[in-house]
């Protein structure tokens, strides 16, 4: 039953991602190149996050002693720069994705798309990552670690992998759960971003990267406190607030789109009314002017 709820939990991490594109792509009718767009944007954006945490974050951290963790100030200012590194990285990646990659994805629903991309690949190798420990936890069940793992290591794998089995099955699946919410804030990051085009504002790009910053270090600061359950349902209020900015951003497009310039009188169909006759549209052509 534990490796079944394990198991049960990387399948929906790897799967969630790719089950919003299939239905984007069917509902809009939209290519699955933006999906790979947005995923091959998210792992290029890590391939300088990972390396500038490592070398530039850590030993800022190091130096104004925020690393330990030793007091709540130290927290703070921990969540608040790695939040904001990942912000930087993420949505500058998706900015300069839409400014050189996808130059004709302007629309909200390829927006969305590529956001499924650029969470959905996120998903798929943390769940992985989650597959391959289960795998490994389940090769140590009954194995005598004290053959398989280094002295000075012994006690601590010990203690991981009992706290590893003694999670309850609602608390192993917070995994897929945290998944499901943090694609909510990738599809307002890509949302956000794409008004940078569509209103020619370039201050959308710092409210994403703000908005990403704020979401990742809020959840960074809650949970050595106050534990995974809080914690997931802080991500929770923030995803909740994510999709309201993504339909509250199609709302206000689509009302501009309504207040345009009406359809012209030669428009085919009005609601239900059948399209005009080819002689009616000639009369109509040619009313109060001579015919050639």
């Amino acid at each position: 039953m534990d490796e079944a709820v394990r198991g049960l939990n990387a399948l929906l991490m790897m799967s969630v991602g790719l089950a919003l594109g299939a239905w984007l792509a069917r509902r809009w009718d939209l290519p699955w190149a933006l999906f790979g767009i947005g995923a091959a944007t998210f792992v290029a954006s890590q391939v300088a996050h990972i390396p500038f945490n490592a070398l530039v974050l850590n030993r800022i951290l190091d130096r104004v002693g925020w690393s330990n963790h030793s007091s709540t100030g130290a927290l703070l200012g921990y969540a608040a720069l790695a939040g904001l590194s990942a912000g930087l990285f993420e949505e500058g990646a998706l900015y300069l994705m839409y400014r050189f990659w996808a130059k004709k994805a302007r629309s909200w629903e390829e927006a969305l798309m590529i956001g499924a991309g650029h969470g959905g690949i996120e998903a798929l190798l943390l769940g992985l990552l989650t597959a391959y420990g289960l795998l490994q936890a389940i090769g140590l069940r009954g194995v005598d670690l004290a053959s398989a793992v280094p002295a000075n290591r012994l006690e601590a794998v010990r203690q991981q992998l009992q706290a590893y089995w003694a999670t309850p099955w609602y608390g192993v699946l917070l995994g897929a759960l945290e998944r499901l919410f943090a694609i909510c804030l990738h599809l307002s990051g890509s949302v956000i971003v794409l008004q940078c085009f569509t209103r020619r504002q370039w201050f959308w790009l710092p409210l994403a990267i703000g908005w990403h910053a704020l979401a990742d270090g809020a959840a960074v600061s809650v949970l050595p406190t106050f534990g995974p359950y809080a914690t997931e349902a802080l991500v929770g209020l923030m995803a909740l607030i994510s999709l309201v900015v993504v339909f509250g951003l199609r709302q206000r497009r689509a009302a501009e789109a309504q207040s345009g310039p009406p359809a012209g009188p030669t428009a085919l169909r009005v609601g239900n009314a059948e399209p005009p006759t080819r002689e009616q549209l000639d009369d109509s052509r040619f009313s109060g002017g001579a015919q050639v």
